[in-house]
């Protein structure tokens, strides 16, 4: 079902440069702020490291006193002026880098909603979605925290090259000691500190369950029954014993970062101690004067911290690379669905298609076994068509499978002859109107969950037609607001929920105001009460009009008004009719209508 293909890879190069192209489309002034806060940051280390030996050198010098104060001045206000404007860069870093974030973050929601339907079904799809949006929930995250890193790690790598040429004037291995024993401070703690990330898994399982047991809890679904079976404290135990090991595992974390502090505390005096030995002997020895001597004991412990940064930087980059990388992978994912590359598919208006599955199977990802199995079926244009069958025979795979929504592991599904993987999948789906047993009802009034489309641009004598067809119309004309009612309490606090079987309708009526070639009914009288479901079978024909419908029934006396049956089983077709034709074969189709005769039967003899 799924076209798999090896995923392209990135470096943490072709990443930095992925989102440099995209500040530069989206909001060019967050690179133009990278820059500033790159000046600023070097700016401020080498007044700081020039400030006290300019001083001492004027000092030496003998220069008056309002020279020496000048010259504080002069860095004084060099200091002022960079630190103000790095303070407005940062407040205003903000906004361009939000501005880039929430640009991915539409791209991902697109991409999403924009996918082959195999793929919302795929858990390894689902995987990549969550990571992918994870790259851009927050302001600490990839998709937006990448900006501080590499302006940290550009600014230490300057400031290092600075320092290193500063250095190298009192001698090459005083540069190179420092070098070593940062490295060997930062990669020793890291290894330690890594523990956390080594128990990672077990770390996300805890929170897991921990938040799955929270969110559950204020789930109003559950309610009810969390009152009347008195489970809140089993789920209370349950909780306190996740936090509880969650709790033990942040501690041995914790520990660890300890032992990582302590290693790095004991080579920074290793290191510092030695570097600092040596410009005291020659300063003792007349070789530096004490302007030099400042300034490269101030550039001793600066030198280790920029080589620290660059560690630190490259490996948070690296990071934040990785999941960058998933976020673009996520975003250029191949499609198993044709789309805007596929051929154009216009509906044609009261034109009758014929649809067929030409030795159709289909196996889902990971099962042992064929769902269909050498399906093989014509449609004829116009014909009202039932399936019928038990849980798990294969019918709504069936549906799926002529709406388009799958392709067939093995065989051809055909519209007029041709095979629907070469038309664009979306002009596919405008000729299929479908009431699925899974629906959505969305947020806002009645009439545009009928039209799925803004009121503006809602055909309100559609509307109320199709409500009218539904056998609708009767509860919405006693709403208060009618057809402009809110639906659904989540977002308006004047919305309403409606009852199962009024849920059905509406979709029916979504349906009907689609006014496609073909209308598909996935147990569409599922909550319905019989008086409801027999009028429904009888307007069956009117809602349907001359277009070729699929219908889909658990319930066998539900296909009279059909031109034709099929009774799946084992995924496959053990029956075709009409429903007269069934009966009188007296096969599996009529043994099971006469169980289920029986039933209906001795339940209306049990309310006598």
């Amino acid at each position: 079902m799924m076209k798999r293909s090896k995923q392209k890879t990135y470096n943490i190069l072709q990443n930095c440069a992925f989102m440099i192209s995209r500040a530069w489309r989206d909001c060019r002034s967050v690179l133009a702020i990278v820059l500033g806060l790159i000046f600023c940051g070097v700016g401020t280390s080498l007044l700081e490291l020039f400030v006290v030996p300019a001083v001492l050198e004027a000092v030496e010098r003998g220069v008056s006193p309002m020279e020496l104060a000048a010259l504080i001045g002069w860095f004084t206000l060099g200091m002022v002026a960079v630190r103000a404007l790095r303070s407005y860069l940062d407040e205003n870093a903000i906004f361009g880098r939000i501005r880039v974030r929430s640009g991915l973050a539409l791209d991902i929601h697109l991409a999403f909603c924009r996918t082959s339907y195999p793929h919302t079904e795929d858990p390894d799809y689902l995987k990549r979605t969550e990571k992918a949006q994870k790259c851009v929930d927050g302001n600490s995250e990839a998709g937006e925290a990448v900006w501080e890193t590499m302006t940290e790690l550009l600014t230490n790598l300057i400031s290092f090259m600075i320092y290193l040429l500063l250095l190298a004037q009192v001698g090459p291995w005083v540069a190179a000691l420092c070098i070593i024993l940062s490295a060997a401070s930062y990669f020793a703690g890291e290894h330690i500190r890594a523990w956390r990330y080594r128990h990672r898994e077990e770390e996300a399982e805890l929170v897991h369950k921990a938040d799955y047991l929270c969110y559950r809890t204020q789930d109003m679904k559950l309610a009810k029954d969390i009152r009347i079976f008195g489970i809140g404290p089993w789920l209370t135990e349950l909780y306190g014993k996740y936090v509880r090991l969650m709790q033990d595992f942040y501690v041995k974390a914790y520990r660890h970062d300890l032992w990582a502090d302590l290693l790095d505390a004991a080579l920074t005096l290793l290191r510092s101690g030695a570097a600092y030995g040596l410009l005291i002997a020659m300063a003792l020895r007349g070789e530096l004067t004490a302007a030099r001597f400042v300034l490269y004991f101030t550039a001793v412990s600066g030198f280790a911290q920029w080589v620290t940064g660059i560690f630190a930087g490259l490996s948070k980059l690296h990071q934040q690379s990785l999941d960058l990388s998933i976020l673009r992978e996520f975003m250029e994912a191949p499609e198993p669905f044709r789309f805007e590359d596929g051929k154009p598919l216009a509906v044609k208006p009261d034109y009758l298609y014929t649809l067929e599955l030409r030795d159709v199977s289909f196996r889902y990802p990971g099962a042992d076994h064929d769902a269909l199995s050498h399906v093989s079926l014509t449609i004829r244009p116009g014909e009202k068509l039932a399936v019928v069958g038990k849980n798990g025979a294969g019918k709504t795979t069936l549906i799926k499978l002529l709406c388009g929504l799958y392709d067939p592991t093995e065989g051809q599904v055909l519209l007029d002859g041709e095979d629907i993987r070469q038309f664009d999948r979306r002009d596919y789906y405008k000729h299929f109107a479908a009431v699925f047993q899974q629906f959505s009802i969305l947020a806002g009034t009645l009439a545009e969950n009928v039209a799925q489309t803004n009121q503006e641009n809602v055909d309100l004598s559609r509307v109320w037609d199709c409500l009218e067809r539904a056998g609708m119309a009767d509860k919405v004309r006693d709403l208060p607001q009618k057809e402009n009612t809110h639906l659904g309490r989540e977002v308006y606090l004047d919305g309403i929920d409606l009852s199962g079987g009024q849920i059905q309708r509406l979709m029916l009526a979504r349906a009907l105001y689609k006014d496609a070639p073909v209308v598909v009914l996935d147990e569409p009288t599922a909550a319905l009460d019989p008086i409801a479901e027999s009028d429904l079978y009888q307007k069956y024909s009117s809602l349907t009009g001359n277009r070729t419908s699929v219908y889909i029934s658990h319930r066998l006396a539900s296909t009279r008004f059909c031109d034709r049956v099929l009774l799946v089983e084992n995924g496959g077709i053990a029956e075709e009719g009409t429903h007269e034709e069934l009966l009188q074969a007296g096969g599996r189709y009529a043994y099971l209508f006469d169980i289920q005769s029986k039933y209906y039967k001795e339940g209306a003899m049990e309310d006598e």
